[in-house]
């Protein structure tokens, strides 16, 4: 019988751990270089049309997928970051929006995902990812940060002149707001998490950047393609051993609860 927005299904996210958070600023990383790649060594129309192809592989994959898999979860946040980059680029390159108008966009698109999931499941617990419906709401919400975090880290990086690396440096600061809120009592896990998770994004892209871009732009002059590809290689590597890690779990295929919002 096949199941409804409604039906609980097994848990297909990760758990929150440390290597959680590495991976997920290594794919951010990727995501940034690999659509610079795209965009810069390809046609751009043609770049942007593969990155969306790949795209849709990776979310059709996950959304079929019964379970969380490691391999196909990761892959479907790699172009997920992909993407994102490619949304926020198109519209400042090639709409002409300027990053201080596009952030702030993305914010808003961020906050309106939040209050209809909020509204329609009761909670943004990523431990709630049991029905098809609220899956649907945390991969929209996935590229809305994105989006929402390359947005944020060129805005830093160029148009406040701070550098790809200092961007960097500054993001990695402010994502210690949330852990410190957290860790005080003063943040919920929900709040801690997404805004952890946003800020992300805008560290692993600056710092990928940072050593993908030229001497000229105040980078390392590595390549677009290279970092992506060591990315990629790392990326790999931590995804075997969740795989790994996953397929020792006894629980991993079960059904999890919905999680009240805090």
């Amino acid at each position: 019988m096949a199941k409804t927005d409604s039906s609980p299904m097994a848990s297909k996210v990760p758990e929150v751990t440390a290597l959680f958070w590495i991976v997920k600023i290594l794919t951010t990383g990727a995501g940034e270089t690999g659509s610079d790649f795209l965009v810069t060594h390809v046609n751009p129309v043609l770049g942007v049309a593969t990155g969306f192809v790949l795209f849709a592989v990776a979310m059709t994959l996950q959304f079929r997928a019964r379970r969380y898999i490691p391999a196909i979860y990761w892959f479907a946040v790699v172009m997920v970051s992909v993407f994102g980059t490619m949304c926020a680029d198109v519209l400042h390159v090639g709409l002409d929006v300027p990053y201080a108008v596009s952030a702030p966009a993305f914010a808003v698109i961020l906050a309106a995902v939040f209050f209809f999931w909020r509204g329609s499941e009761g909670t943004l617990s990523i431990h709630s990812i049991t029905t098809s419906r609220r899956e649907t709401f945390y991969w929209a919400t996935v590229l809305a940060t994105f989006a929402l975090g390359t947005a944020t880290g060129d805005l830093t990086a160029t148009t406040f002149h701070l550098g790809y690396l200092t961007s960097g440096i500054v993001f990695t600061i402010v994502i210690c707001i949330p852990a410190i809120g957290y860790a005080a009592r003063r943040f919920g896990p929900i709040l801690a998490f997404w805004f952890a998770y946003v800020v992300t994004r805008p560290i692993g892209a600056s710092f990928a950047d940072w050593m993908g871009v030229s001497r000229a732009r105040s980078g390392l002059d590595l390549g677009t393609g290279p970092v992506t590809l060591a990315l990629l290689v790392v990326i790999g590597v931590l995804v075997l051993v969740l795989s790994v890690q996953a397929g020792r779990d006894p629980h991993a295929s079960q059904s999890v609860p919905a999680v009240p919002s805090n």
